[in-house]
């Protein structure tokens, strides 16, 4: 955790320090550099601290940006004042957009981790589906499989099967919803019971083969709908195996 915050500092202070090193470059040939051209260089140096994936150092080189422009490119020169209502315009347009990027940035840096997220999901979904396919897999194999692939899905400290049909925990269910007793809980905003348990019936054909018992207790998890319903996915495979390894057995 020490390593990633000095990192984080490090990253922070290039972020800050890239600007000025820029604009003190650039000051001895102002005379002959349009500062619209150095603000849309300037604008690159906080797509490069956005690209890092810290919000902080995004807006710290968008903020570094302005101050820097102002002191060593507009008149007066050396003095965070500006006289010139084009200079004025431009350094609040370095500012706007040098914010918007780094939002854009980070935006797209979550989109891109959501989705390999959900391909690892979908991988773990195969996974299972060729163990239940191939048929060599006992259920206790298939189990603890899905196992860890419920509580990489969800973030969870336990998942653990039990035989019983529950009825005495929060429950999740089919459409991803998390249910206390009548009560709807509102996952993504309170996160998953710290409190208690939550049960994931596994089942098929409307027939109930066991329970997992999701175990989130030590720290909240805001599991999103998409990862709750993969999670039920994986539990209706296991559904399927034990009922086909239970008519097998008759």
């Amino acid at each position: 955790m020490r390593t990633g915050t000095g990192r984080t500092a490090l990253v922070v202070l290039a972020a800050l320090v890239a600007p000025l090193v820029v604009c003190a470059a650039l000051a001895p040939f102002r005379a002959d550099v349009a500062n619209t051209n150095v603000a849309l260089l300037l604008v690159l140096v906080v797509v490069g601290a956005a690209a890092t994936g810290r919000r902080l150092a995004g807006i710290g080189a968008a903020l570094s940006s302005g101050v820097w422009f102002d002191f060593f490119l507009t008149e007066p020169y050396q003095q965070l004042t500006i006289t010139d209502r084009t200079d004025l315009e431009t350094t609040v347009l370095l500012l706007l957009v040098g914010v918007a990027v780094t939002e854009i940035a980070l935006w797209g840096r979550r989109e891109q981790a959501r989705s390999s997220r959900r391909v690892g999901y979908l991988a773990g979904i195969v996974s299972s589906a060729r163990l239940v396919a191939d048929g060599t897999a006992s259920p206790a194999t298939l189990v603890a499989h899905v196992q860890r692939q419920i509580v990489d899905v969800l973030d969870l400290d336990e998942c653990r099967f039990d035989t019983s049909t529950g009825g005495a925990h929060p429950r999740l269910h089919e459409d991803g919803s998390v249910t206390r007793g009548s009560q709807v809980l509102d996952v993504e905003r309170d996160g998953l019971p710290t409190d208690d348990r939550v049960e994931l019936l596994v089942e098929h054909a409307g027939v109930v083969r066991g329970r997992f018992l999701l175990d989130a207790t030590t720290r909240v998890r805001r599991p999103d709908l998409d990862q709750r319903v993969i999670a039920v996915t994986l539990a209706q495979q296991v559904g399927s195996a034990l009922a086909a390894t239970r008519a097998t057995d008759r």
